[in-house]
């Protein structure tokens, strides 16, 4: 298994009176199509090790203004993801953060 490490910079006017919507619920919010920008901080080789690194992260310009907008995505090695074909839309999701963000 490997962890994909995520950083959502919120742009999107999801939001009371169309504010940036950061976190919904127990969900992080994402929002392409509304201009949030999507980052991929890194590959780890464990969740652990993904957590680790939004511990270092949230200390760094741009990821200390949005702490708690961190998601990491487990994987299974070998194993497909898109197995029915996709449409061209824009990612509108959410996604829960993981456990070690602050609530």
């Amino acid at each position: 298994m490997v962890s994909l490490l995520w950083h959502i910079g919120h742009r999107n006017e999801a939001g009371v009176d169309r504010t940036p919507l950061h976190v919904d619920g127990e969900s992080v919010f994402i929002s392409e199509r509304d201009g949030d920008d999507v980052k991929l901080l890194g590959v780890y080789s464990s969740h652990a090790k993904a957590e680790e690194r939004i511990r270092e992260a949230r200390l760094l310009p741009g990821f200390a203004d949005e702490p708690e907008c961190f998601v990491i995505d487990d994987y299974v090695l070998d194993e497909d993801e898109w197995t029915d074909g996709f449409e061209s839309e824009f990612l509108s999701v959410r996604v829960t953060p993981p456990s070690s963000s602050p609530r």
